[in-house]
């Protein structure tokens, strides 16, 4: 009479395998990428190729750094640069400068305490 509990479907789907996917690689946050963008672009001249490292897609020689994606090759990259994905990543840190922590702790109360100039000292 009845069969299965359909909740059961459920429970087993808890986990996705996205969510394991996405943290394989872990993604610097956009103020991290700004300020390796700002350190590239004063360091221009001195274009080094990249380190070799088994562990990355294509042997990490081929990188978004407005993304901080690493690809298999070089057509994968170059698509990639054409993607709209990429193009709203480079606008967003073409503009201001994004929240750092630090702002995140001054905005909570978490900063350096200012309790005005002092009047007398002893």
């Amino acid at each position: 009479m009845g069969g299965k509990c359909p909740s059961r479907k459920v429970k087993k789907r808890r986990f996705s395998h996205k969510t394991a996917r996405r943290s394989k690689f872990l993604l610097k946050g956009d103020d991290e990428v700004y300020n390796e963008i700002l350190k590239q672009a004063a360091a221009a001249a001195a274009a080094k190729p990249l380190p070799l490292d088994e562990d990355l897609p294509g042997m990490g020689q081929f990188y978004c750094l407005h993304c901080d994606r690493y690809f298999a090759s070089e057509d994968v990259r170059d698509e990639h640069f054409r993607s709209k994905r990429h193009k709203k990543r480079m606008k967003q840190m073409s503009g201001p400068a994004p929240h750092t922590q630090l702002d995140a702790e001054l905005a909570a109360g978490m900063g350096m305490p200012d309790n005005g100039p002092k009047l007398m000292s002893f």
